[in-house]
């Protein structure tokens, strides 16, 4: 192995608005797949005690798995440490907890979550889909033609945003509210979206209790509602279930965010890689790829997510590193999804690669529960987009989202070449 101090940063947020660093990814892969890394200050964030970097594949899938291990609950799973005093609010989110408690809130929300249910939603995502790139094609010549069209600002944000207002049984009036609350916990790190300062013009955690205090006293409001007038939503189930009242105003939280980024980053996520790579998207839009295969691959090269952190409950060792109770471990998607030990080249696109055993919901008992849903939105876009076009390609360089955590796309301008 190399000197640890050669190992690459990839902590920097700044790094990833220029797409995912596969060559420091690479390194640390191959040298040093247990990386330490500095937690400098950037960008107003203070420094921290710095975290290991856990970048191949079988190490990141054994400490998803490893919960007894690896825990979600001792620091919760953002790299930054939350203040100490905002830590037992956090806790209170399913995402940040351990078995046994996690699986007792899983299985009530499951039922929410169920096939059928998001499979209802099925023919409604098809036409929103179906319609947003028809408004799309129609406003195509409102502007400069050579700018090509945002399918971010014209699809893809509304698409991901309207569906997961309508999973929920979110009233449409109020749908500008959760798109804002979303921005607040994702864009935190990126210069378009200025942090809140305290008192001492410090920057102000955004899953702390004071800024998330107006979304959870709007999920209050929605749960009496519901009760009142149950609907076919999972806002109704949740409302009807054992859930405590502080652990439903987490749930909110928690499907309102992560429900809606995760397909609003990797739907065009998924269209750039097309566009990118035109033999593959031919292979797509000519029948010799499958839809469901697609998705996974799009994926995998694409994962909405970038890294999560666990924290050691105990003195152990990860690939020959010794990783000491208490500190902090951060798993990267981003790098596991391109592990060559795993993935037959790796940076290339290919829509029928099977297996695809990527990482992009996670592993272990914190796999995303909402996969089947964000899945069918996808297939159900790139299936509309292939009826609606006959190609895509790049009209200028995507603008991605400063953040080590979200894969975000802000804006994504393709030239379209619609049918008829």
């Amino acid at each position: 192995m190399r000197d640890p101090g050669d190992a690459p940063d990839v902590f920097d947020p700044r790094l990833y608005a220029a797409g995912i660093p596969h060559d420091r990814f690479r390194v640390l892969r191959d040298h040093h797949p247990v990386a330490r890394q500095d937690e400098r200050e950037i960008l107003g964030w203070p420094a921290g005690p710095g975290f290991w970097a856990v970048t191949r594949h079988a190490d990141v899938v054994r400490v998803l798995k490893d919960s007894e291990a690896y825990s979600s609950y001792l620091g919760a799973t953002q790299i930054r440490d939350p203040d100490p005093a905002d830590l037992p609010f956090i806790r209170r989110m399913m995402l940040n907890q351990d078995p046994p408690h996690h699986g007792r809130l899983r299985r009530l929300v499951s039922r929410a979550f169920t096939p059928g249910r998001t499979g209802r939603f099925a023919g409604t995502a098809r036409r929103r889909a179906r319609e947003l790139l028809r408004e799309a094609r129609e406003r195509e010549g409102e502007g400069d033609a050579g700018a090509g069209t945002d399918l971010v600002r014209a699809v893809t944000d509304d698409y991901a945003l309207l569906n997961l207002t309508d999973l929920l049984g979110v009233p449409p009036g109020d749908r500008a509210l959760l798109h804002a609350w979303t921005e607040r916990v994702i864009a935190y790190q990126d210069p378009d979206e200025p942090p809140v300062l305290d008192a001492g013009g410090r920057p102000v955690n955004p899953r702390s209790p004071a800024m998330l205090a107006e979304m959870f006293g709007y999920a209050r409001e929605l749960a009496a509602h519901k009760r009142a007038h149950p609907a076919d939503d999972v806002m109704t189930v949740l409302a009807h279930s054992e859930l405590r009242d502080a652990e439903l105003e987490m749930f909110f939280f928690l499907l309102t965010v992560a429900g809606n980024d995760t397909v609003r980053s990797a739907a065009p996520g998924g269209l750039l890689a097309l566009a990118g790579h035109p033999g593959e998207r031919r292979r797509l839009w000519d029948g010799g790829a499958g839809f469901d295969t697609a998705v996974d691959e799009l994926l995998r090269y694409h994962p909405p997510v970038l890294s999560f952190r666990r924290t050691a409950t105990r003195d152990t060792e990860l690939a020959g590193r010794a990783v000491a109770a208490g500190d902090k471990v951060v798993v990267f998607h981003a790098s596991a999804n391109y592990d060559e030990r795993v993935f037959a080249d790796p940076l290339r696109l290919d829509l029928t690669r099977a297996p695809n055993p990527h990482v992009s919901f996670g592993d272990g008992p914190h796999v995303c529960l909402g996969a089947h849903f964000a899945r069918l939105q996808l297939r159900l876009l790139y299936e509309e987009t292939v009826a609606a076009t006959v190609g895509l390609e790049l009209a200028g360089p995507p603008r991605r989202l400063v953040s080590n955590f979200i894969n975000g796309v802000k804006s994504l301008p393709l030239r379209v070449e619609w049918r008829g």
